[in-house]
């Protein structure tokens, strides 16, 4: 589905796909972050909704902010910030 015609030539899908696998890593380690258990629960309901990843980041830009940067993780940060500016 090319609903996204005023982005083309970006891959927004291919980056949400990506910041989100990112997500599930860091989401994953166990640390005891208030956002793992968030994620987890926003993330099962975005997939029984049928919704896609670039939906999910464009719903969720400010909280993802906010783990990323508990995260220490820079690259997430650029990847959410290219996202946020060009695809959502």
């Amino acid at each position: 589905m090319d609903r996204y015609v005023t982005f083309k030539g970006l891959d927004c899908d291919g980056d949400a796909d990506r910041l989100i696998a990112r997500l599930k890593e860091l989401s994953g380690r166990g640390t005891g972050s208030r956002w793992e258990a968030y994620f987890t629960d926003k993330l099962a309901q975005n997939a029984r909704m049928g919704q896609d990843h670039l939906f999910f980041v464009g719903a969720h830009v400010n909280t993802l902010r906010s783990f990323f940067e508990e995260c220490d993780d820079a690259d997430a940060l650029e990847l959410l910030d290219h996202l946020e500016l060009n695809c959502c």
